[in-house]
């Protein structure tokens, strides 16, 4: 990892990059699949919230403005958090604010007893869905730098580091 040490076998490394490029694409294509649909809205998912934030997540969905805003927000960030994560390229930004998406989503509509809602689901879940699950797998992406393995981060981090300066030794202070 270019000087850096970790302590991760090849083959954890290889698990982390096949999993972080997997997620990418769930992203990736939710987002074109949204953003090829002409009529796709969050507002029917905005709707149905149950959560504790449901007035909140409701508002947005009568809100012409702002639900239009949500949308946007949602196709183009499905879609550059997933090419972000595929690549490699600013990984762990892309991990962080998949992870920010996940749990809105999460909130919105979160699978606790007694909350039922009209938009059907793979099965039934008790606290713990595939949100959450997805949301896990972004932590490890995120704390493990993995676009330092494989990635564009890798040669941005090659670009950025002084020459005859190893990785790990302070930086000069600025005076």
């Amino acid at each position: 990892m270019n000087g850096e040490t970790t302590n991760l076998t090849r083959v954890q490394v290889w698990a982390i990059v096949v999993m972080r490029v997997l997620i990418g694409w769930h992203f990736l294509y939710e987002g074109i699949a949204k953003l090829s649909a002409p009529s796709w809205s969050a507002s029917g998912f905005l709707l149905q919230s149950r959560g504790p934030f449901a007035d909140l997540f409701r508002g947005l969905a009568a809100d012409p403005g702002a639900l239009a805003n949500v949308n946007l927000m949602t196709m183009w960030g499905l879609v550059l958090i997933g090419l972000g994560l595929i690549a490699g390229c600013f990984t762990r930004l892309a991990a962080a604010s998949g992870i920010l998406m996940i749990l809105l989503i999460y909130v919105c509509n979160p699978p606790f007893v007694g909350y039922f809602y009209s938009i059907p689901s793979e099965g039934s879940y008790l606290v713990v869905n595939k949100n959450l699950v997805e949301v896990s797998a972004l932590a490890v992406v995120y704390a493990s730098r993995s676009g330092l393995f494989a990635g564009i981060d890798r040669i941005i981090h090659g670009l950025l580091r002084r020459p005859g300066r190893q990785s790990g030794q302070p930086r000069p202070a600025a005076a």
